[in-house]
């Protein structure tokens, strides 16, 4: 409803583009986790491969109800998240949340190994690092207190994953601008909001908008897996 209160000027429509999934891409190329890597390479959709791997069933017995359980696993790992905070998330008992959790590591050592090694890495140095070596000072890792200290870990997971995708978006907004300027587009790039950009557009251009804009946030980086920007106008 309040989108709708957003309307382009006469004679131009806003444009939308967000990075699909760019939290869990990055967590697959930082922890190199082969299963996500390859999933996404597939272009299998990565909630469905989660969900076959926790209820151990067929991707074609995956049900909705098991889709969603995994997408909030998958997105609880990126923040950290514990088994107190998931049983309540889901609305199940600890035992089986705990029970996702064991599961889920087990399918995706990696990603167990790396937020261990990302933990361990801010314990001693007292920060974390994005992708393009931004660091984020994490004091709380150390505290005398157990909550405290509770806290800093998942900062300590968090950080490196959410950070770097913060920084992806900020140097797409970099190129896109600049190739829009190459290009003399009469376009505006209005906003920016988490992973996705909103421009302005005069309706001749959107075809050439469309695919500037895509070109550029997909290959803004290499990574282990592809980047992917949907894009939808009106």
């Amino acid at each position: 409803e309040i989108r709708k209160a957003f309307i382009a000027r006469e004679g131009y429509q806003l444009l939308s583009a967000d990075y699909s999934q760019i939290e869990l891409r990055i967590l697959a190329h930082m922890a190199n986790e082969k299963n996500m890597i390859e999933a996404f390479n597939e272009g299998i959709d990565i909630h469905t491969q989660t969900a076959t791997k926790i209820f151990m069933v067929q991707k074609e017995d995956v049900t909705s109800s098991m889709r969603r359980i995994a997408k909030t696993v998958n997105f609880g790992i990126v923040y950290g998240q514990t088994e107190f905070g998931l049983s309540s998330q889901l609305n199940i008992s600890r035992k089986e949340a705990s029970e996702f959790m064991k599961t889920y590591f087990a399918s995706f050592p990696s990603i167990h190994s790396f937020m261990n090694e990302v933990i361990s890495f801010c314990q001693e140095n007292g920060y974390v690092k994005t992708l393009f070596n931004r660091r984020r000072e994490i004091p709380e890792i150390n505290d005398k207190n157990f909550m405290t200290r509770e806290f800093g870990k998942r900062a300590a997971m968090n950080a490196p994953i959410q950070g770097s995708a913060a920084d992806l978006i900020k140097i797409a907004m970099i190129k896109v601008v600049e190739r829009m300027k190459k290009e003399k587009v009469k376009s505006k790039l209005l906003l920016q909001i988490h992973d996705e950009l909103i421009f302005e557009v005069p309706k001749e251009e959107m075809e050439t908008m469309i695919s500037l804009v895509k070109e550029e946030m997909e290959n803004v980086l290499e990574l282990k897996v592809p980047l992917q920007a949907s894009i939808s106008c009106g």
